[in-house]
């Protein structure tokens, strides 16, 4: 919602309605410092990390990753957004994000197979629920209308251990490389 300091300290200022009031009480001073710290979060220390990112965008490409993650607004979404995961992961979080995909799920994350329909769940209620296909078309289905099965702590991403090492590590320095707006 941010996209640099300014924009931050102006966010935290004027809140978002509803979710989080504005911060009017702060000082500029405050106001700065508050917002330095919430782009500080999430945030990991730089490493070097073996391989060759130009190599490892070949092995992205060959390996056909673009037709689950999105990198710079190409690609489907089923699989995460990898603009910037060199930001937010380590080499070490993304050498097991390949290796055991099923290790690294986020909170809460599900595969679902509703009717003849399989995805991931994006969002349910009592009544409904909506998931996402692999070819990233979104659908809804009435929960009282359709068979619904629930496969949890199972990634759709299958783990990649057939990779060479050097294979493994120009990816990694690839997805390491990517920070999105921050390069």
């Amino acid at each position: 919602k941010a996209p640099d300091q300014a924009a931050l300290e102006k966010l935290i200022a004027d809140g978002i309605e509803p979710e989080m009031p504005g911060a009017w009480t702060l000082s500029p001073k405050e106001l700065t410092q508050v917002a330095e710290y919430v782009r500080s979060l999430g945030s990991i220390p730089p490493e070097t990390v073996p391989g060759d990112p130009t190599t490892g965008k070949d092995i992205y490409r060959k390996s056909a990753c673009a037709t689950c993650h999105i990198v710079d607004g190409t690609g489907p979404g089923f699989g995460p957004e990898l603009t910037n995961i060199g930001i937010r992961r380590n080499a070490a979080h993304l050498r097991q994000s390949i290796l055991k995909p099923d290790e690294v799920l986020p909170d809460g994350f599900m595969l679902i197979e509703a009717g003849q329909t399989k995805g991931i769940r994006l969002a349910e209620d009592l009544f409904n629920i909506q998931l996402m296909d692999a070819t990233g078309r979104l659908h809804s289905f009435s929960k009282a209308n359709t068979t619904i099965n629930r496969t949890r702590n199972k990634s759709p991403m299958p783990a990649y251990t057939k990779f060479p090492a050097s294979d493994l590590d120009n990816l990694i320095a690839y997805l390491a490389s990517l920070k999105g707006s921050a390069q």
